[in-house]
């Protein structure tokens, strides 16, 4: 079984997103975004996760997160993507390929 836990990444008005980790090992991202009656859910996860590890991760993100926000909610719709993490990339990482590059195109 799974020990989930979450490390809030940012939080706006109406979203928030948290990095997800199974003991030390990161698993994966939830963005979440709140409406008036449903909470959406885009949930990225590792490929090692089985499809019990994913039901019961949303269950925790359920339970840990949307149950205890101050919205309320009357669905939580959650789209899963599984696959690799390619990285996390800002314009900083842009910058510095257009300044190696010296023409601003990348290749």
């Amino acid at each position: 079984m799974a020990n989930f836990t979450f490390e809030r990444d940012c939080r706006t008005t109406h979203s928030e997103a948290y990095s997800i980790f199974d003991e030390d090992r990161p698993v994966g991202r939830i963005d979440l975004h709140f409406t008036s009656t449903v909470v959406h859910g885009t949930l990225s996860v590792v490929d090692s996760l089985t499809e019990e590890d994913v039901h019961e991760l949303i269950e925790t993100v359920d339970d840990d997160i949307v149950m205890t926000a101050d919205a309320p909610r009357q669905d939580f719709v959650v789209t899963v993507y599984q696959g690799r993490n390619l990285g996390t990339f800002s314009d900083e990482d842009f910058e510095e390929e257009t300044e190696e590059n010296g023409d601003g195109h990348h290749n």
